[in-house]
């Protein structure tokens, strides 16, 4: 089959390098001059484990290609994806709907067949109807219809989600676009992959729903470490002994500095803004949004509190600015709050991650580049950890305190064993279990 992505960012680069990985013919449409140059000479503007091998085989195979001209990318397809951001719109939370809107225009003027136009971007309850309305008020000759078809592609992890989903989500209402949708699809049904087809209005509330209850499972596992702080009880613990039920299931319920990313943030506002908008109040979900602005604050806090209080002239070695590992995505991290509010303390930060620095730069100022996680821990006060990247997870914990001035650790991510660090002579911290101080 013959694809067109409109757009390629995160979601567009990944979904159309992965159709072409499924043997169809994908061409990918972006009107900046300058990443469709450097996605020609195979240059990949974002880090995401597997991409550039994978955007570079099927380039060379014919399967893949980049172009300007959405006309000529639409000339030959069967079906055309928008792919293009929905960032959050100032003031009042809404999904920021001016690039899908400016798409369907583009689709719809650019149409010479029969085509199936289908929404990856995520996008609120009803825009699917308003794209439709768009495409029809522009080219009222065109033969066309419209679809939704969500992602749900892990930042790190996109590509094996992409290829081994737990389902695809298909709001399609005609059976002509469902039978595309399934042919599109059809190596998945090897793995007997859940295709599910809905209305495009169950289609976009699904992917909604998804990432808001993931939102609340993280606020919930952070609440209970707070209590658990506070009652000398190991969250971790309660993790594991809640997660065992079926009912509930262990995953995100990992006590840590609050939940960032491309996805989360916007999404929960959008559906509380949406929830709004139709008269029905999403209260959970708005105090989920809530708790996890405070909670990267508390972390802060938190530092500063291991700190005496006081981080007045002293240097504080940062381990991780991503919002998780295998991305170098700084949207909404934790470090852009902790970060500043360490400096405004005081304190001079020292930073190393291993993807992220390029673009930490662009939002914050005034750190210390280094090159490894030892080179960020001479010569400082206190190492804190903000992403688990699994270079971090087996640190040589005696070349670890000999670099600090004070062995002095505080893990947002519970990557280490309180009493190992203790025997290792540290005094650490973590989330949501007892500090430890060093053995005698």
């Amino acid at each position: 089959m013959r694809v067109a992505m409109i757009g390629t960012g995160y979601v567009g680069l990944v979904s159309g390098a992965c159709f072409s990985e499924f043997g169809h013919a994908v061409v990918c449409v972006d009107k900046n001059p300058a990443r469709i140059e450097a996605l020609e000479q195979g240059e990949i503007p974002i880090f995401e484990p597997g991409l550039e091998d994978l955007v570079t085989r099927n380039v060379k195979a014919g399967r893949l290609s980049f172009t300007q001209d959405i006309t000529a990318a639409m000339a030959e397809a069967d079906a055309v994806f928008i792919a293009v951001g929905t960032p959050s719109r100032r003031g009042d939370g809404e999904a920021d709907l001016s690039y899908v809107y400016a798409a369907a225009e583009e689709i719809a003027r650019a149409m010479t067949r029969p085509t199936l136009v289908v929404t990856k971007s995520t996008v609120p309850v009803g825009t699917g109807r308003e794209v439709e309305r768009i495409i029809r008020a522009t080219r009222p000759d065109a033969d066309f219809e419209v679809a939704s078809n969500p992602e749900f592609l892990r930042e790190g992890a996109a590509i094996e989600d992409f290829m081994r989903p737990d389902r695809v989500v298909c709001g399609a209402e005609s059976e002509r676009a469902r039978e595309l949708l399934r042919a599109l699809y059809r190596p998945l049904y090897i793995n007997e992959t859940p295709i599910l087809f809905t209305s495009l209005e169950t289609a976009e509330l699904i992917k909604y729903a998804a990432n808001a209850f993931l939102a609340t499972k993280i606020t919930f596992i952070n609440e209970i470490a707070d209590l658990c702080e506070r009652t000398n009880v190991n969250v971790q613990d309660v993790a594991k002994g809640i997660g065992l039920d079926g009912r509930i299931g262990g995953k995100f319920l990992h006590a840590g500095p609050g939940y960032g990313g491309s996805c989360f943030p916007k999404d929960t506002q959008a559906l509380v803004a949406t929830g709004r908008k139709h008269g029905a109040p999403l209260r959970i979900v708005e105090t989920v949004v809530d708790i996890n602005e405070v909670r990267k604050r508390r972390m802060a806090d938190k530092i500063l509190a291991a700190l005496d209080g006081n981080a007045k002239g002293k240097t504080i070695a940062v381990l991780g600015l991503t919002f998780k590992p295998e991305t170098d995505d700084m949207r909404d991290s934790p470090s852009l709050v902790i970060v500043p509010a360490l400096q405004q303390a005081g304190a001079t930060i020292r930073v190393y991650d291993p993807e992220g620095l390029h673009e930490a730069r662009k939002l914050l100022g005034g750190m210390v580049e280094c090159k490894d996680a030892y080179d960020t821990c001479n010569g400082a006060d206190a190492a804190v950890i903000i992403t688990e990247w699994n270079q971090f997870r087996a640190l040589d914990l005696v070349r670890l305190k000999s670099l600090l001035r004070k062995p002095l650790l505080v893990d947002l991510r519970n990557i280490y064993k309180p009493h190992e660090m203790a025997a290792a002579g540290f005094t650490y911290h973590s989330v949501g279990r007892p500090p430890v101080a060093p053995k005698a």
